[in-house]
């Protein structure tokens, strides 16, 4: 099909949408703060508004409603990691059909709860949406279900499109560029395929967590690619591998994609309560993040950035994550270690030299007569004010060393400081991340259970949809290559940090 035709039949399509039965036409709000001080006007396109607080219910019932009746009779599946979920279960219950979702056991409690809700039979599968399509697609074989797919399908990318219609429609100044989250594709597709249908100028901009990146590597090969593992922060977007029709739109009508990280994507989360009072899911912040590293990478000013905040279904308990992770992202805590001497009074005049700023943290234990390590954190407005607090403590005559940016001083160490090993004489570190899913803890130790015996271990359930344990072994010389091998097999992002210093401050064995 030609350029011309595709752009025809999908804004065809796009106008003749039926998703009003369902959908509402969300607002778009201006993020006044954030564009003050940044120096660009950022619009939020405020999707978390919809019924099921997200975009998904646009594409799903554009889909179902152009079914057969024999189709929707059969009663239809989907996979989805939440949110397609949630708009076919609502869909379906508008339709008068059945409607059974596949969901990855990582998926949060609040999106499972919203599905149930809405009466669909939940089968949960897998650690990511790819797993749950393989489970999807042997269902629809052993019953028959109609099969709805999340992005690659016409009549789901034009559903998504209407977005698009609205964001033009609704802002008649000036715009820039529009920012969507990309995940298997529908969504920027359709929103891409619109714009540089009806007005070309405006960028379309896709956008992606770093850890998530599968269409912006396949842009990049020029080919789907498909990724080994993805991260599930941002789940709404952990897909594995592009859609085939949505990979070639993607490929052909945005003007670029935006990787961003972790942190990013919190602080965005941030930006949006600052500008709505929403608290949106890690996938729906993607956009303004995506806008913001943008603006800063092309050191604009005084340009229109349309960000579509697609979702809002987030578990509660993960806010704690991102509220950490935020602090960290802007500079706002600084993490230092500081060398005094053991004597009356140390603390005090270390105290004073503080000042009047707020300790978020304070943690020592008595480790010898001459000196004490002072583990610390400390509120700050900005970077430039850790180092004048750094240069500020050294030349009082306190070693002062900054582990603002490491984190496995802020992940582990901040909540374990005091603890020195004795007489270990082969002792490696290593941080690990792993799905935080039923049993996956138990699944490490028995990778490890009775092969080399733990030292050090710590773990801490913070909310995210991925777990963080730091773990020390005693590994005789001998067996190195036998341990290197069993972390290897064992499949797990692993990290050595038995150089780390802050491990060699206040954990390991000081003789060593």
């Amino acid at each position: 099909m030609t350029d011309e035709k595709t752009k025809e039949m999908y804004l065809r399509k796009i106008l003749n949408a039926k998703i009003y039965d369902v959908a509402v036409e969300t607002p778009i709000e201006k993020a006044s703060a954030l564009s003050q001080k940044l120096g660009n006007t950022f619009l939020l396109k405020c999707e978390d508004l919809q019924h099921v607080h997200s975009f998904k219910i646009r594409g799903a019932y554009n889909k179902m409603k152009n079914l057969s009746k024999e189709e929707l009779s059969r009663g239809v599946l989907a996979a989805s990691a939440g949110n397609h979920a949630q708009g076919v279960a609502m869909s379906a219950l508008r339709l008068g059909t059945k409607a059974t979702i596949v969901m990855p056991v990582t998926t949060p409690e609040i999106k499972i709860s919203s599905v149930r809700a809405l009466g669909a039979n939940i089968v949960l599968f897998g650690d990511s949406y790819s797993d749950c399509v393989e489970e999807a697609m042997r269902l629809v074989k052993e019953k028959g279900f109609t099969y709805i797919p999340p992005y690659d399908d016409p009549d789901v990318i034009a559903g998504q499109g209407t977005v698009a219609m609205e964001i033009i429609r609704q802002h008649s100044g000036k715009i820039d560029a529009v920012f969507v989250p990309v995940g298997g594709g529908g969504f920027a597709a359709g929103v891409a395929v619109f714009i540089k249908t009806v007005c070309p100028d405006i960028k379309v901009i896709g956008v992606e967590p770093a850890d998530s990146d599968c269409m912006a590597r396949s842009i990049e090969a020029g080919k789907r690619i498909e990724m080994e593992r993805v991260g599930l922060f941002a789940d709404g977007v952990a897909v594995k591998k592009p859609g085939k029709i949505t990979f070639e739109l993607c490929k052909k009508y945005l003007d670029g994609i935006v990787r961003v990280r972790t942190r990013e994507i919190c602080s965005a989360i941030k930006d949006i309560f600052d500008s709505t009072r929403s608290v949106c899911e890690p996938a729906g912040a993607l956009g303004l993040a995506g806008a913001k590293k943008y603006a800063a990478e092309n050191k604009s000013k005084n340009e229109t950035y349309v960000s579509i905040v697609s979702g809002a279904n987030m578990n509660f308990d993960r806010i704690r994550f991102v509220s950490e992770e935020t602090e960290i992202g802007e500079k706002r805590e600084a993490i230092l270690v500081c060398k005094i001497p053991e004597k009356k009074g140390s603390f005090k005049t270390f105290l004073s030299k503080i000042g009047k700023r707020n300790i978020t943290e304070f943690n020592y234990r008595y480790a010898d007569s001459k000196s004490a390590y002072v583990f610390v954190g400390v509120s700050v407005k900005s970077v430039d004010e850790i180092a004048k607090l750094v240069k500020l403590l050294t030349s009082s005559g306190i070693d002062t060393f900054d582990l603002t940016d490491d984190s496995f001083a802020k992940y582990h160490i901040r909540h374990m400081v005091g603890g020195h090993s004795v007489g270990i004489d082969n002792e490696v570190v290593y941080t690990f991340e792993f799905p935080e899913r039923p049993g996956a803890l138990m699944d490490f130790l028995n990778a490890f259970s009775g092969r080399w015996n733990i030292t050090l271990f710590h773990y801490r359930n913070h909310g995210a949809n991925h777990g963080r344990v730091l773990v020390g072994f005693d590994v005789p010389e001998k067996e190195t290559k036998d341990f290197s091998k069993a972390i290897k097999e064992f499949g797990y992002k692993a990290t050595d940090v038995s150089d780390n210093p802050a491990y060699r401050f206040f954990l390991c064995d000081r003789n060593s």
